[in-house]
């Protein structure tokens, strides 16, 4: 089998995901070709240089429907021999267009592709597509499906993480992402958005909120205890999937859950073959892939199955990954995770998160794998570990290893 190497992997930054943020007049294709462009000019990529563009987006309706994939490559200076291929694995579709992107490489199926995502949250509303199991009532019913809110407060109650020990990884994410921006951790990927006249537009994750602490948090309400509790009462939906459970525990609320913005990532995928013929040096190599689906109320756990499958598919140990970069959707999640593998904060998201930076649902997952190659790369590490949780109950990780 032909191993899958990276070889650049860029991000936009992210803008706030509302009418007054920086973004709010790009396109998802338009930023999307942003990206496409930049590493085209970074890698000197010339005619049909990628076998396929892969291109994960959650929100797949208005401007973001279509084979967005494709328009983006139309809107870019790629070649028009380039296809382009349009995936939703909600919150993991940027990883999972890298992992099949590295899968198609390892399989033969071309030497090349670029993968990646966009989410321009801003200007298509999450859940403007509609989801059957939040609207079709017997698939509702019997799947016991509660909004990701709720099933992120469902993990706190289940494994008894307290208000305090969410809000405290909040405020530090928002700490590590200031210091991370200070020191210049970031200016290796993040390519900054410039209008048609090549004026920059955003250059800088503009959601951050370094002045946040404990008392500021202290003061936010529980974002999800009144759908639970009054109408339509998915407390109760909780309770009769878990009966064991006396009451949900609302922790959660906008300080300690991922921000709403903008963004796009891409990375080049390739072979060592592929490589040498271009003249570029690759980064990491793709040690393995994994996905797995899970239990579909309590939604968010799959970072946990998800790390033992890959782990066990590729024969390593916990032990033998340096860093680990677990989408921080819900401060639960990553609780949970440090919890079940017991690994220390300071080896998870070490330059912050979602929490601080924002969520941009289909580009987040090249957007960790990213920032983990270029942690290893800065730290001197060899092997780390990316993982999100996924919407409907899934989840997806990525393993790679620094060359």
């Amino acid at each position: 089998m032909t191993d899958a190497y990276i070889y650049d992997a860029i991000r936009t930054p992210r803008g706030k995901g509302r009418a007054d943020g920086s973004l709010h007049e790009v396109t998802s294709a338009r930023l999307s070709a942003g990206v496409l462009n930049a590493l085209k000019e970074r890698n000197n990529l010339q005619g049909h240089a990628v076998e396929d563009v892969i291109w994960g987006n959650v929100t797949q309706v208005g401007e973001q429907g279509g084979c967005l994939a494709r328009t983006a490559v139309l809107a870019s200076d790629l070649d028009e021999s380039i296809p382009g291929l349009a995936i939703n694995r909600f919150c993991a579709s940027g990883m999972e267009a890298v992992n099949l992107a590295a899968n198609q490489v390892r399989g033969g199926a071309g030497q090349a592709y670029i993968a990646g995502g966009v989410e321009m949250m801003g200007r298509v509303a999450m859940g403007s597509d509609g989801a059957a199991i939040a609207v079709d009532p017997s698939i509702a019913m019997d799947s016991y499906f509660v909004p990701q809110g709720i099933s992120a407060d469902i993990i706190a109650t289940e494994y008894g993480f307290s208000r305090d020990a969410a809000d405290q990884l909040a405020v530090e994410s928002q700490k590590r992402a200031k210091a991370a921006w200070d020191e210049g951790r970031f200016a290796k990927s993040v390519v900054t958005v410039r209008d048609i006249n090549g004026l920059a537009i955003l250059d800088h994750d503009e959601y951050m909120r370094p002045e946040t602490n404990m008392q500021t948090l202290g003061s936010l309400n529980p974002a999800f205890a009144a759908m639970g509790e009054v109408m339509p009462g998915f407390d109760k939906i909780a309770l009769m999937k878990y009966p064991h459970l006396e009451r949900i525990n609302h922790i959660h609320h906008a300080g300690n859950s991922s921000g709403i913005v903008d963004g796009a990532a891409g990375v080049l995928v390739a072979s060592k073959e592929w490589g040498e013929a271009m003249g570029l040096k690759p980064r990491a190599v793709i040690r393995a892939t994994a996905k797995i689906g899970t239990d579909p109320t309590i939604m968010l756990t799959g970072p946990v199955p998800v790390t033992e499958k890959i782990l066990r598919d590729a024969g390593m140990a916990i032990s033998d990954i340096d860093l680990f970069e677990v989408n921080e959707a819900f401060a639960s999640v990553v609780l949970r995770f440090m919890q079940a593998f017991n690994v220390d904060h300071d080896r998870v998201n070490v330059n912050g998160g979602s929490i601080a930076m924002g969520h941009p649902l289909g580009a987040t997952g090249a957007i960790i794998i990213g920032t983990l190659l270029d942690e290893l790369e800065r730290s001197g590490k060899s092997t780390g570990l990316a993982t999100l949780c996924i919407a409907s109950g899934m989840g997806a990780a990525t393993i790679i290893e620094r060359v």
